[in-house]
């Protein structure tokens, strides 16, 4: 089995009423249950929005130093994630369809070095 990071920028989700987010959930909900019964899910789910909540650890320097905030100034960051462990990318390419299907916005698929 291989595992594979599936996720997505916060900037690709779009703008979209409450209610259309809303209506995504139970869809989301739904495939992360269909992953789990079928004994391939490692780990879903979404990240803090607000980054007051955010900090770094860097030891770059030779020290490791946390810090407030993000570590660089970006116009993207992680918004969710999805680890699966699945016999091939064509799996993973199924589960992020559904996953992108769900949720409404683009997935990006990554197999992750062992």
């Amino acid at each position: 089995m291989a595992e594979y990071l599936i996720y997505f920028n916060q900037q690709w989700v779009g703008d979209h009423s409450e209610e259309w987010f809303a209506s995504r959930g139970p869809l989301a909900r739904a495939v992360v249950e269909d992953m789990r019964v079928a004994g391939v899910l490692v780990y879903a789910g979404g990240l803090v929005e607000e980054f007051d909540e955010v900090f770094t650890a860097d030891a770059s320097s030779g020290a490791v130093e946390f810090r407030s905030g993000r570590h660089s100034d970006c116009d993207e960051w992680l918004g969710g994630l999805t680890i699966v462990s699945v016999p091939d990318a064509e799996a993973a390419r199924l589960w992020a369809g559904r996953i992108a299907e769900a949720c409404g916005w683009p997935q990006e698929v990554r197999p992750i070095k062992s």
